[in-house]
């Protein structure tokens, strides 16, 4: 059993990700109201609560695609990548 385990390379250790500090600036500009179940739950765990409402949230590949979901009802307000969104 040991010899099957020298004779596997070691592995490799992970770059550590890069840790973005970038800050989105979100508002949701048109209401959920009539649109699918999921985009309601969407909005609602961007932390929307009212139409006009500004929210500020970490810029991550998660939150992005959060974005995208609603994207026809969200405006991005601020960021270097923010045309990337809409």
């Amino acid at each position: 059993m040991t010899e099957k385990m020298a004779a596997k390379p070691a592995k490799k250790a992970r770059a550590a990700k890069a840790t973005r500090h970038e800050v989105l600036r979100v508002r949701l500009a048109r209401s959920k109201i009539s649109t699918p179940v999921d985009q309601k739950a969407t909005v609602r765990a961007l932390g929307f609560r009212r139409v006009g409402q500004i929210v500020e949230m970490e810029d991550s590949p998660a939150a992005r695609g959060r974005l995208r979901k609603v994207r026809h009802l969200v405006e991005i307000l601020e960021g270097d990548r923010a045309q990337a969104a809409s």
